[in-house]
């Protein structure tokens, strides 16, 4: 007898169709054949399959039966498949209503006990019963929390084998998981939140960072040890705007597809922040392995990826980042296949002035060398440099600073002005252009559009790109961030001022790693 379930396959952050047929009664001696190219993960489930299916309290087939994965060609892989072979093989030998499994897009590990266990890509997995119009999707329940975010289709949460073949054979009525009350809508916060109010002085490194935000714009910050360079870094997510629900499921469905919603830390509606250490490899930044998957910066689509000890990085790693960084996407080609993965993020970087990490500073003595120095500055090459909006330094607090220095402003305040800015953004490039709604997201087009300058503020900054030595792709970016700050200010105009605030935030890059 012939069962046939339909179940999906994660190809880099998107699922793709698999068909799962099981075929018992066939002439031979009594054996389970698992065929269509599955990994060592999908081989073992037929152990973890027969078990459950005893402990659940059905019975196994007896007969020889070739379960196969459809289409043959695409390689399977994980624990995702133990549910739908489960129920094939309980529809092909008579247990379960085989009329309810085709109107359902099923996956889902399980235990020796029959358990259901979470999967990876349950976003993947909804959208991709949206698109084949099913009657709903069946995960274990941590998964359903995550899919029941898409709109459009019914998922149900199931516990066990058991629970989903009563629900299946119609002695079990589920109702599908509501998005209301939904783990992954609750805001960040708690006791131990991080506030900019906690930072004392550094006030222009404050203003940079307010100005990267309310435009997405890539930063660089220069200074020595201590200096809050760090500190200021990670209290960025507390001004970000909070993410749209189709940026969110954008985020969810990559970080799911990496396996990282299935703890609880990550549970909450907010967008990402991503600090890799500087040993991290090509891959673990950009993406890849044998089945390509996503790295660090696709993790940190919509969000922002923090690089502390910028130089520190493998040089490989930062100049392969290049081109993501301005197309907001990156794609991977290994032999198991070819995908494109999504990565407009936020760049923060952070790097001491010298290797020693001190340099004009008559409290403590330099130990490098010129030629150490050189060393150090060009491992960040002219043309990521040219990618990266805002330079600003950030000087070191003596300690009477860091002890009559009167608290900084909140969070709340400032998120205040980076979200107004992010509106008028929104409101200049429309909700059709939804990847553009920020000004680091300009194209020749709206630049030459939003950012006229008059021939005194023209005149201005050729000379100031003269003196620095700046590059085109710089000329772009200093617009882009003086058409920022005029929205902070809530101007229609960009005023020179706002102008000359954006070109003071590329003078370190010539000074410090020319």
């Amino acid at each position: 007898m012939l069962s046939i379930l339909h179940s999906g396959a994660l190809l880099g952050v998107e699922a793709v169709p698999v068909i799962v047929e099981v075929n018992t009664g066939e002439q031979g001696d009594f054996k389970l054949f698992l065929v269509g190219l599955p990994d060592a993960a999908v081989k073992e489930s037929l152990d973890r399959v027969l078990s459950a299916l005893q402990n659940s309290g059905f019975r196994g087939p007896q007969t020889r039966t070739t379960i196969n994965l459809a289409p043959g060609d695409l390689r399977k892989e994980g624990a995702m498949y133990d549910l739908p072979i489960a129920l094939g093989i309980l529809a092909a030998t008579g247990q379960l209503n085989q009329d309810q499994l085709g109107g359902f897009l099923i996956a889902g590990e399980l235990s020796l006990s029959g358990a259901t266990r979470p999967v990876r890509g349950g976003v993947a997995l909804a959208l991709q019963a949206r698109r084949e119009k099913k009657r709903g999707l069946i995960l274990p329940k941590v998964s359903a929390a995550e899919a029941a975010l898409v709109e459009g289709v019914a998922v149900y949460g199931v516990d066990s084998l058991g629970e989903c073949v009563r629900f299946l054979n119609g002695h079990l009525p589920l109702q599908p998981e509501s998005p209301q009350n939904n783990p992954f809508r609750q805001p960040p916060g708690g006791e131990n939140a991080l506030d900019f109010a906690e930072v004392k002085g550094q006030h222009t490194l404050r203003r940079a960072v307010e100005v990267a935000v309310a435009g997405g714009h890539n930063l660089l910050m220069i200074g020595p040890p201590g200096s809050g360079k760090s500190m200021i870094a990670r209290r960025i997510p507390t001004i970000l705007p909070e993410p749209t629900l189709e940026e969110f499921l954008e985020i969810l469905g990559i970080q799911s597809a990496a396996g990282i919603t299935l703890s609880n830390e990550n549970r909450c509606f907010r967008r990402p922040f991503r600090a890799p250490h500087h040993t991290i490899s090509d891959v673990g930044l950009i993406g890849g392995g044998t089945v390509p998957g996503p790295g660090e910066i696709s993790l940190a689509h919509n969000g922002v990826l923090f690089l502390d000890e910028l130089p520190e990085f493998k040089r490989s790693a930062l100049e392969v980042m290049r081109q993501p960084l301005e197309d907001g996407c990156v794609t991977i080609s290994r032999a198991a296949g070819k995908i494109t993965l999504p990565s407009q993020f936020m760049l923060v970087a952070a790097m001491n002035p010298t290797p020693c990490g001190y340099a004009d500073d008559p409290s403590q003595p330099m130990r490098s060398s010129p030629a150490q120095i050189q060393r150090y500055r060009a491992k960040i090459s002219g043309p990521l440099l040219d990618r990266i909006d805002i330079h600003v330094e950030a000087p070191a607090l003596s300690i009477e600073e860091m002890r009559t220095a009167k608290p900084g402003e909140s969070s709340a305040a400032i998120r205040a002005r980076v979200v107004t800015a992010r509106q008028r953004q929104q409101e200049r490039f429309g909700n059709s252009r939804r990847s553009n709604a920020c000004n680091a997201r300009m194209g020749q087009k709206q630049i030459h559009q939003h950012c006229r300058l008059s021939e005194e503020q023209g005149l201005l900054l050729q000379r100031a790109m003269e003196q620095l030595n700046l590059s085109a792709r710089a000329y772009d970016r200093v617009l882009k961030v003086a058409r920022t700050i005029a929205d902070i200010d809530q101007s229609e105009n960009i005023t020179t001022p706002h102008l000359m605030e954006a070109i003071q935030y590329r003078s370190l890059d010539r000074k410090w790693l020319g």
